[in-house]
């Protein structure tokens, strides 16, 4: 078990999040869930045997998800980065998590229920920290103009 785990506040749309997060990510799964008794649902609000937290999984990390209420909202200020291999993972990331979300630029995107996303190719790190600054500087100024990341106009600013 990984010593940290991500809380996820949502008012009463946990299990639809978490059903779109399954949808998205490999080698994910719903590992518990709880409900609401009598005397916590009578507390918060809701129905008694609602679902309380799910806990789950996304590609190995494990989240809690929770109706909570309306009390609190996501900012970008957390965000989960997503470390991408190729340009048809970063596609296919980018293009299901923000659908009937926003995008953003940098490779950031908050997906339909608020929660911030980074999806980033690998490569990044890589060209952004190249040992010669103007490599780098290029690559940072490429990388300023896009919204979804392109492997390919990284690696042409890096050769330029």
């Amino acid at each position: 078990m990984q010593k940290i785990t991500p809380s996820l506040w949502f008012d009463d749309q946990a299990e639809e999040a978490v059903d779109f997060y399954l949808s998205i990510f490999k080698n994910s799964r719903i590992m518990h869930t709880t409900r609401y008794g009598a005397d916590a649902a009578k507390h918060m609000g809701r129905p008694p045997g609602s679902v309380m937290t799910l806990d789950f999984e996304l590609d190995g990390q494990s989240f809690v998800a929770l109706n909570g209420g309306p009390m609190f909202k996501f900012t970008p200020a957390i965000s989960f980065m997503v470390d991408c291999e190729t340009q048809e993972e970063v596609d296919r990331l980018w293009d299901k998590l923000s659908s009937d979300g926003i995008q953003q630029p940098c490779g950031w995107l908050q997906d339909k229920f608020g929660v911030s996303w980074q999806i980033v190719p690998s490569v990044l790190c890589e060209l952004m920290t190249h040992p010669d600054p103007l490599v780098a500087q290029c690559v940072m100024q490429a990388m300023m103009q896009m919204s979804k990341f392109d492997i390919n106009a990284l690696r042409q600013a890096a050769a330029n």
